[in-house]
């Protein structure tokens, strides 16, 4: 699995004109797949990212969590994560898993940091989205799971 975390003031996302995930102060992420993916790599990403110290203390250092500054998660289902690029100049998906696996996957993915009392707004998986966000600081951080 890979994930773009964004630090946020808020992020929204909509589908055909109407707003389906909004959040205010927290983390804007898009989620992809690969085949490989299994929970062991959902579980691991949603542990780092509830404790991902990115935001800042009173001190100005980045020290603290969405967990510890009460924020919220705007999760966006994102296969184009996985394009390869290095041949041609077209985008070749073949790394990301197939949607019915792929939708599983990213749903426990979502449960889990619920589990960790966070509060998730998602997308709508397989859609045309149109997402938007104020990045704040701007703080852009890419983790992959360690099977990546």
């Amino acid at each position: 699995m890979k994930v773009v975390i964004q630090r946020c003031k808020q992020a929204q996302v909509k589908v055909q004109e109407e707003v389906v995930g909004a959040i205010g102060a927290g983390l804007m992420l898009l989620v992809g797949i690969t085949h490989e993916d299994t929970e062991k790599d959902a579980t691991y990403l949603a542990d780092k990212i509830a404790g991902l110290r990115i935001f800042e203390d009173d001190d100005e250092k980045m020290n603290l969590s969405v967990q510890d500054i009460s924020g919220s998660i705007l999760s966006v289902s994102q296969f184009t994560l996985y394009g390869d690029c290095r041949k041609g100049k077209r985008p070749n998906f073949m790394a990301a898993a197939r949607p019915e696996t792929a939708e599983v996957l990213y749903d426990r993915f979502n449960e889990l940091l619920r589990a960790k009392g966070l509060e998730v707004q998602t997308g709508q998986f397989g859609a045309d989205m149109d997402v938007e966000l104020t990045n704040w600081g701007p703080v852009t951080i890419i983790l992959d799971s360690p099977q990546a």
